[in-house]
């Protein structure tokens, strides 16, 4: 059960946020994960999704040529370099949009990493399923391939403090390809263009057949933050921030596949990094998630840190965005007392993915306030004896 918009309000006013504040924030920190999706009892992790199996037959030839000549001759934007406006162009839309070849376009020139043999693609078998992981070793290069798979090749910013990136719905021509050619095979004598063009529209509702979902992965420190302000050595560090950054990634994925929601908002990063820092130290740390976003030095906020990329949009007010500091402060520090409250029971696998939903039924303001506990255990509880 959601909470009521009177409980939340309450909460608001009682971090001194005013009318309009509250407005904002009641509509920014709305709970959206279906969770009427979930009519019967899930097994985990899930079944792979079917665009894994093209990526299994990726990852085994990567394992003879390298990961980043694979992906050379089988993703199309790996084919165009960054170059601003490469977008707009006839023979770059032409591509991505239609699947048209690029063998002579003059544009196909190429991506260009500076240590492609760095790259490594890995199929990770997460709490939702496997999901295919592109992992770099250069800083440059993860910005390359973000630019490339998310911004259409053009070099728009990619933030410090950005580390790892999901793809979701990402039109997969290779597989579209591949398609066809089972298609004109089974239909040998009907295979003409106007055939396939038909045959092209029945395709298109049919995204599961042709749309992929991965993740993108530097193996850079976590939120940007040093091994040195971590208190930690640079190796155990770098070590950290990659199981960190993969376990967040899984988890938006795990909302993803199960409540059918992803959002660019700092609830969701909230649980992804609650995933994260336990999956790599056993427990959590509110003072490491606090340092993430930039609240380190709360109620001073450091200018860069991570939490003003999940403003909103349109953005919360100045006003709003203090007391959402403030909500954030307590809810993490709320969730991890419940954490060593409870740290014997929630050692065990299947009590951490109980966990993690119970979240997504949750609120900010809920997290936030003095019943966090009774409302986490309260959820925990309804969801071990569905």
């Amino acid at each position: 059960m959601i909470a009521s918009q009177s409980f939340r309000t309450d909460i608001l006013a009682s971090f001194q946020a005013t009318p309009a504040q509250i407005e904002e924030l009641l509509a920014y920190n709305q709970n959206i994960f279906n969770h009427n999706r979930l009519t019967a009892p899930v097994n985990f992790p899930l079944t792979p999704e079917p665009h894994v199996t093209t990526w299994e037959e990726y990852a085994l030839a990567a394992k003879v040529v390298g990961a980043f000549e694979v992906l050379k001759q089988r993703l199309v934007q790996f084919r165009f370099p960054i170059l601003e406006g490469i977008s707009q162009t006839q023979a770059y839309q032409a591509a991505t949009r239609r699947g048209v070849t690029v063998d002579g376009m003059i544009e196909a020139t190429g991506l260009i990493l500076q240590q492609p043999e760095k790259l490594q693609l890995i199929l990770h078998q997460s709490l939702a399923g496997t999901i295919p992981v592109l992992l770099t070793g250069n800083r440059e290069d993860f910005v390359f391939l973000v630019q490339a798979l998310t911004m259409r090749n053009e070099p728009q910013l990619v933030p410090d403090s950005m580390g790892a990136c999901i793809v979701s719905g990402f039109n997969n021509w290779d597989r579209v390809h591949q398609y066809r050619q089972l298609w004109a095979d089974e239909n040998p004598t009907n295979s003409s263009d106007s055939s396939w063009l038909a045959e092209f529209r029945r395709l298109i509702p049919q995204k599961q057949l042709y749309q992929d979902k991965f993740i993108i992965l530097s193996d850079g420190f976590y939120s940007n933050s040093s091994a040195n302000e971590m208190g930690l050595d640079e190796s155990q560090w770098q070590q950290l921030s990659v199981t960190i950054r993969l376990e967040h990634e899984c988890t938006h994925y795990f909302t993803r596949r199960l409540f059918d929601s992803m959002q660019n908002n700092i609830f969701d990063e909230l649980i992804a990094d609650y995933r994260g820092i336990v999956a790599a130290i056993g427990y959590y740390r509110a003072d490491w998630f606090l340092r993430f976003l930039g609240l380190e030095s709360f109620p001073n906020y450091r200018e860069g840190g991570r939490l003003q990329n999940y403003r909103g949009q349109p953005p919360l007010s100045d006003g709003a965005f203090g007391v959402l500091q403030a909500l954030v402060k307590v809810a993490s520090e709320n969730l991890q007392n419940f954490q060593t409250k409870y740290a014997g029971n929630l050692a065990d696998t299947n009590i951490q993915l109980l966990m993690l939903m119970a979240l997504t039924h949750l609120t900010l303001e809920e997290l936030a306030s003095q019943e966090a506990h009774f409302r986490i255990q309260q959820t925990l509880d309804r969801l071990q004896h569905q």
